[in-house]
């Protein structure tokens, strides 16, 4: 018998490795020893030594159910940008920069030109924002994975000084909520969507949206990196930072929040994109389920005291939709 009479299909895997290999390198920035093709990428450290005292900070996740939705459409050209962008704001929580990214895509066959299309999209958006792919793991595991399904997931290593570490503990009552918005649904509540728009035609035009379904429903997850930095650069005093991802505002915003602080969010403070207000008619989605499962057009929340809003306003597209008071939990009003 041969490997791929168990249905694994080596060459397909090599090739595609082959031709992604020039945009993996185009990555690559001087700290990076050894890439592709090591058992084990090598980062040099050394750049850390000019720190006070370096905190390496790690985040994994993955596209989830939005990778079925990406095959169905035949478009998995977001997906790594969904991966990385979504990495990149979780370690920016933490007040964290970016040191490289490692990815994991596995699947039950390796569709050579699907393979090709996620290596390209992770190499296009790692360097979008000058993160090397310093390396990764493809594996072909038929019977783990459903034929025709993809894994999606990632690991991102970043650094920050441990002074500069942002969190619950500097948040006080009265500070600003100040949201920057989505590009739509993000990487979250695809489970949901799919079940929605299942039997639609994702290439039809919907006029409610001025676009096709997969244009609203496959736009990438957005990176708030360029932001975060031009605060930084400028010196606006952050508290703490809420990426908001699945679970809503309910889950993600009291992550950022102490005990015995709460947050207080004015529905109506921020436009909400269409697709949102669509899927809910569609599916018949009560309003509160929306906020549970939805960003709802709020990507990321940055906490802040009141007299830095209006400087950070100034820098970074963004909405102030309420304010951390006394109490537990979120509250719409």
């Amino acid at each position: 018998m041969r490997y791929e009479e168990a249905g694994v299909h080596i060459e397909a895997k090599a090739e595609a490795l082959r031709r992604a290999k020039e945009a993996i390198a185009a990555t690559y920035t001087k700290e990076v020893l050894r890439g592709l093709g090591a058992f084990g990428g090598l980062f040099d450290a050394k750049a850390l030594t000019g720190m006070r005292h370096p905190v390496l900070v790690a985040t994994t996740d993955g596209v989830g159910t939005k990778t079925l939705l990406a095959l169905e459409a035949g478009d998995v050209s977001g997906l790594g940008f969904d991966l990385v962008n979504h990495s990149v704001n979780d370690l920016l929580c933490q007040g964290a920069t970016p040191l490289f990214f490692m990815d994991y895509l596995a699947a039950s066959r390796l569709e050579e030109e699907v393979l090709s299309a996620l290596l390209s999209s992770l190499a296009q958006a790692c360097q979008a924002l000058g993160i090397p792919l310093l390396g990764g793991e493809t594996a072909e595991m038929p019977g783990v994975y459903r034929e025709g399904a993809w894994d999606v997931a990632g690991t991102l290593v970043g650094v920050v000084e441990k002074e500069e570490i942002l969190g619950p503990e500097r948040v006080r009552e009265g500070d600003i909520l100040l949201a920057l918005p989505s590009s739509g649904p993000h990487t979250n509540g695809y489970s949901l969507i799919r079940k929605v728009v299942e039997g639609m035609d994702l290439n039809a035009p919907v006029p409610e949206l001025g676009e096709s379904l997969k244009e609203a429903l496959l736009r990438p997850h957005r990176a708030y990196l360029q932001e975060f930095r031009r605060l930084k650069e400028a010196g606006v005093e952050l508290h703490a930072l809420a990426h908001i991802t699945g679970g809503g505002l309910a889950e993600n915003l009291p992550r950022a929040l102490p005990e015995g602080l709460g947050a207080e969010i004015r529905k109506g403070s921020w436009p909400i994109p269409p697709i949102f207000p669509y899927l809910q008619r569609l599916g018949n989605i009560p309003e509160e389920e929306m906020y549970r499962v939805f960003n709802m057009g709020l990507g990321l929340v940055l906490v802040l005291p009141e007299g830095e809003a209006q400087r950070a306003q100034a820098l970074v597209e963004s909405f102030p939709v309420g304010r951390v008071v006394a109490g537990s939990g979120v509250r719409l009003v």
